[in-house]
């Protein structure tokens, strides 16, 4: 079993964490304390998220991991493309530097494993079969 963390955009980090610590700030010197606590529990969540987000490769099966919400398994042998993509759309994924993995005929899931290369080359050792796109 080998664990691949979610790489953690600075980019990203910093426009959610500014967008929400901002509000907060601002709730708090506005003395709106609810909507301020709120924010918090936003940001707290948000940081678990981003700290909690990894891939496993276990035997045959991806497990993407993604806080208390997701927990995915692929079945590696049904993986037939894998792309480099910046695609921002909600997903498993704690960077913009993402992967996009096709898997079962016609479902995708994104990715953002912190060492890409080694990601790959574990999916690949396991199914030679995945195209790649745009991956140099």
């Amino acid at each position: 079993m080998t664990k691949y963390r979610s790489k953690i955009g600075i980019g990203l980090a910093i426009f959610v964490f500014g967008i929400l610590g901002g509000m907060t700030l601002f709730m708090i010197y506005q003395s709106v304390w609810s909507g301020a606590f709120v924010n918090l529990v936003v940001l707290a969540f948000t940081a678990h998220l981003f700290l909690n987000t990894y891939y496993t490769v276990n035997g045959n099966t991806l497990e993407i991991k993604s806080g208390f919400i997701l927990h995915k398994r692929i079945d590696i042998r049904t993986i037939n493309c894998i792309t480099a993509t910046n695609n921002p759309i909600s997903a498993p994924a704690a960077s913009l530097d993402r992967l996009e993995i096709f898997y079962d005929r016609s479902k995708i899931v994104l990715v953002s494993p912190k060492d890409k290369i080694a990601f790959i080359d574990h999916l690949k050792r396991i199914n030679p079969k995945i195209a790649l796109k745009g991956i140099a």
